[in-house]
């Protein structure tokens, strides 16, 4: 389970870090997905502080009933929000996406089974 986590954790970090040297990419990725416009400067970078906190949490496996919680909601809309691109694969350079269903089930199990999770939990 630990690979589980630690692997979710890498991914999200990166998103997180798109927010901190790419903040127009983050806020592109905002307004076309999350339907979001003008999230940039301050709070983008607030959203990107409370994201670090939340991923090093969850990496270390705290708070899992919150933030195994957390993670799975924000990966659940961030698989669920691009759908047009999974009915048109081909026509949109959708194929990407559809990698985020496997880590989507990866943050299921882990919530699902949190308590088991115990390995490198500090």
């Amino acid at each position: 389970m630990f690979y589980l986590r630690l692997s979710v954790a890498l991914v999200l970090l990166i998103w997180t870090i798109d927010k901190f040297v790419n903040p127009a990419h983050a806020t592109r990725v905002y307004e076309a997905f999350y339907f979001l416009p003008g999230v940039a400067g301050n709070l983008m970078t607030a959203i990107g502080v409370a994201e670090l906190i939340l991923v090093a949490l969850f990496l270390i496996g705290r708070f899992k009933n919150i933030t195994y919680l957390l993670v799975l909601l924000i990966h659940a809309v961030s698989t669920l929000t691009p759908f047009a691109y999974y009915l048109s694969p081909w026509e949109m350079d959708g194929l990407l996406f559809f990698a985020a269903w496997p880590m989507l089930a990866a943050c299921w199990m882990l919530y699902v089974f949190r308590a088991q999770d115990s390995k490198y939990n500090f």
